[in-house]
């Protein structure tokens, strides 16, 4: 195909997600309020316990099998390399600029986490229903793209649940107690800081009576080391393991790991990946296939709401406050300009080892990876915790209206890049 067409079938998409973007805005203005604060909440909670789980488990049970995991192992991976170098880049993007507490899990989540499923789910269709597309013939380009991005979508949607969720709720946390110790320190009398602290004069008395101890009696502090004194030491070092390992089991919160687009994507796994529940549940013959219909039909509301969604935190990201331009500015140089750079790198040399076979739809979703903006969810994340909304917004708001341009560059040259 020519640049031109390329350039073509690459913005198609984009500008269907522009649309759609662009109706949630309206629909949450104040003269037309129907995607209001509260609504957005409301509709938030149904994609994140609903559509999420519902798309993510229908897609992957349609479309993956054992045979298509064997060709598709590299994938997994190479999400992974995203999260780990988009949070790298991203601590980087934190110290560099001096980012405050409360905003330090949402700027690493924003570069290390992707739209990985629902851009996807609109690019490829697209790109492959475009007459004399780079990827041949379209029907099967679109059974093919829609298996890579079941699996992309489902992997990356359990490392956004397991990763950017908590690291956004540890942040939030965190600011949230060191404004509850800051407070506490201000309201504190003057009086009380000139008021020796006795829980440090203690030790201090507790040390000079050790040396207070006569010459004469020094033997009678001396005692053998016994083997009861060294059972009961192991005793107590066994105690402090349990305790720690018990208090470890206490952090982690099995809620916030298996979120429900994670519980979602365990099922669509095992549907599609078991042969007898396969035949129950999958295909037009199958006894069960009214389960897989109905909850195909609830996934397919995912998209188009987090889109509105979306749309409703842009306009809010317009009157919300402002945010240091150096943060946005890290996260695009991160999101679209150090990340599908390096994209390009390992692509292209995991083809080189044998490491991802040649098939130009697969290569261009494994790049495609590194170059898209970050996850709609996070919006989500930020709104269930309550830290960092408006930030959030204003960071969604220019790294998806520059993604109309950067993301129209990035797939046009890599359709180029992998076209045979």
């Amino acid at each position: 195909m020519a640049l031109l067409e390329l350039f073509i079938t690459a913005s198609v998409p984009v500008l269907k997600v522009l649309l759609i973007t662009a109706l949630g805005s309206y629909l949450a203005l104040d003269s037309v309020d129907i995607l209001g604060e509260d609504a957005r909440k409301h509709l938030n909670t149904v994609v994140f316990y609903v559509f999420n789980p519902a798309l993510v488990s229908t897609k992957l049970a349609q479309t993956i099998t054992s045979e298509s995991m064997v060709k598709l192992w590299f994938m997994p991976i190479n999400i992974l390399f995203t999260f780990i170098i988009g949070s790298v880049l991203g601590w980087i993007v934190v110290l560099v600029t001096g980012a405050p507490s409360h905003l330090r899990g949402l700027i690493v989540g924003c570069c290390a986490a992707g739209n990985l499923g629902n851009i996807l789910l609109i690019i490829i269709p697209s790109v492959c229903k475009e007459k004399g597309g780079p990827f041949g013939d379209p029907d099967v380009c679109q059974t093919y793209g829609m298996a890579y991005v079941s699996l992309s979508m489902a992997i990356g949607a359990i490392y956004l649940w397991s990763y950017v969720y908590n690291i956004v709720r540890i942040s939030s946390r965190s600011s949230t107690r060191e404004s509850e110790v800051n407070e506490f320190s201000i309201s504190k009398p003057a009086r009380e800081s000139s008021t020796p602290d006795l829980g440090v004069i203690e030790p201090l008395l507790s040390s000079s009576k050790e040396f207070l101890i006569p010459e004469n009696n020094k033997d009678q502090y001396a005692l053998p080391c016994t083997r009861s004194d060294v059972a009961r030491s192991e005793v107590a070092v066994s105690d402090k393991v349990k305790q720690h390992i018990s208090m470890l089991l206490r952090k982690i919160n099995l809620k916030t790991i298996f979120a429900p687009s994670t519980i979602g994507a365990i099922a669509g796994f095992t549907i599609g990946l078991i042969p007898d529940i396969r035949k129950l549940m999958i295909g037009e013959g199958a006894p069960l296939r009214v389960i897989q219909d109905s909850a195909s039909l609830l996934g397919d509301g995912a998209i188009p709401a987090v889109t509105l969604i979306v749309g409703g935190n842009l306009l809010k990201g317009l009157k919300g406050p402002g945010i240091q331009k150096s943060l946005i500015i890290g996260i695009v140089v991160v999101r679209y300009i150090a990340l599908p750079l390096t994209g390009i790198f390992i692509i292209k040399g995991a083809h080189q080892i044998g490491l991802v076979h040649f098939d130009p739809l697969y290569q261009f979703i494994l790049l495609i990876q590194y170059a898209v903006p970050p996850a709609m969810n996070i919006g989500t994340i930020t709104q269930l915790f309550g830290a960092g909304e408006s930030e959030c917004s204003v960071i969604m708001l220019w790294t998806y209206a520059l993604a109309s341009i950067s993301l129209t560059f990035w797939s046009t040259f890599f359709m180029w890049l992998v076209a045979p």
